[in-house]
């Protein structure tokens, strides 16, 4: 007489089969439902600015800025809010895709490039501190110049670009020689810091091209 066995590997086997694509699943989904990046850093936003993007500016006369921004923390950060125009004679509108209504790590990478690679013609700051959850609304103003190396011939075509960047940074107070203080702001990186900056480019006319 044959007595009949539970096949016990078969069924183990099954039952493997079966767990490990649930396992990949449940792991996929929880991936899927990760919250965008914008949720998990800290975002800085421009909830109204003057210029506004796509407004043209001349470039033979100052630029009056005016920007109203709000932070949105995701973890304790200190340090300093800037609202600055740069100057950038290598780093062109069509080499970045900002856009200050979006939010991406592409975008911060690209404020993170305009950064490194271009002077200041103007700026405010305002010291903050935040911490996770924390939403803090900041109104800076400012004049900024359009510099002359931007049109060097007097005219156009410009030599640069110009941007209007809302960023944070750590700021180191020092003493000129003439006996004034001044503040130098190292912006931090977005990716160390897990900060979205935030900005776009100037429009500029050349001198005597009108608005």
């Amino acid at each position: 007489m044959k007595i009949w066995k539970k096949p016990f590997a078969t069924q183990r086997s099954r039952r493997w089969a079966f767990v490990l694509p649930l396992a990949a699943a449940l792991l996929s989904g929880a991936c899927l439902d990760e919250p965008e990046i914008d949720e998990r850093w800290t975002l800085i936003e421009l909830t109204e600015i003057r210029p506004q993007p796509g407004q043209t500016v001349p470039g033979d006369q100052a630029i009056d800025v005016t920007a109203s921004g709000r932070i949105t923390y995701r973890q304790i950060i200190t340090g300093f809010l800037v609202a600055e125009v740069r100057y950038s004679d290598t780093v062109l509108p069509g080499s970045v895709a900002l856009d200050p209504t979006r939010h991406t790590l592409a975008i911060a990478a690209d404020i993170d490039n305009v950064l490194a690679n271009s002077v200041t013609a103007g700026r405010a700051t305002k010291p903050i501190t935040g911490w996770d959850h924390l939403m803090q609304d900041v109104s800076l103003s400012f004049t900024a110049q359009v510099p002359a190396a931007m049109f060097p011939g007097g005219a156009g075509p410009a030599a640069g670009a110009l941007y209007l960047v809302m960023y944070v940074g750590e700021g180191d107070e020092i003493r000129l020689q003439d006996g004034r203080d001044s503040l130098v702001v190292t912006p931090f990186r977005s990716v160390d810091y897990e900060l979205l900056h935030t900005g776009f480019p100037l429009d500029v006319t050349p001198p005597g091209g009108g608005p």
